[in-house]
């Protein structure tokens, strides 16, 4: 059962939008899908309770008699949004069920800074190299300083870069409605699935 994680130490970079996107993605494609939360935010629960019944089936974690938190019988696929601070131990919990880790990255200086001590973090928890971590840039204006000094940045790291996801509102409408890119038609959003391209190969390889 794969499980991919989403994951960064600062709040606020998308990770709940990549998180329920790659969700959407692996239900579309019939796959038993669990999204999961380890943010006391419970933004993944918010967003699956404004999910319409019509749309193809995303559960939360099951939580048993005794609280103890695990996926559906049946689960397939695990997609797991992290908290912001996530560090130490709490990494270490994280990361010993992952297989795949995807960082979400904004054009900001001090974002680029804190990710880039996270990133080496990272690579020193996994579990040797059975674990892939792969970083996206996110909310990117191109043409901006902004936008070159987190390409700069991310010719120094020595993880895949994925790719780079626009600045749009189509992320910010869909989720409100508890959809994703891949519950509506592909015309509305075809330059945003064209930009998942390189994210889904990941996903898949």
């Amino acid at each position: 059962m794969p499980v991919i994680v989403v994951a960064n130490p600062k709040g606020g970079v998308g990770k709940s939008t990549l998180a329920t996107n790659i969700a959407g993605y692996l239900a579309s494609q019939g796959h038993a899908v669990m999204l999961g939360d380890v943010d006391r935010q419970q933004s993944a629960r918010i967003w699956l309770g404004l999910r319409p019944a019509a749309a193809p089936a995303i559960t939360p974690w099951e939580v048993s008699h005794d609280e103890v938190v695990r996926p559906p019988k049946g689960t397939t696929h695990v997609v797991l949004d992290t908290p912001a601070a996530i560090h130490g131990k709490r990494l270490d919990e994280v990361m010993k069920l992952a297989d795949k880790v995807l960082v979400p990255l904004q054009p900001s200086i001090f974002d680029i800074h804190a990710t880039h001590t996270f990133v080496r973090e990272l690579v020193a928890h996994r579990r040797g190299d059975k674990v892939s971590v792969g970083v996206i840039g996110m909310r990117m204006k191109e043409g901006t300083i902004s936008a070159d000094q987190l390409r700069h940045f991310l010719d120094t790291l020595k993880v895949p870069v994925l790719g780079f996801l626009r600045d749009t509102q189509n992320y910010v409408h869909l989720a409100a409605r508890g959809l994703t890119l891949w519950d509506v038609a592909p015309s509305r959003v075809a330059r945003d699935m064209e930009q998942w391209q390189p994210i889904i190969d990941w996903i898949n390889a």
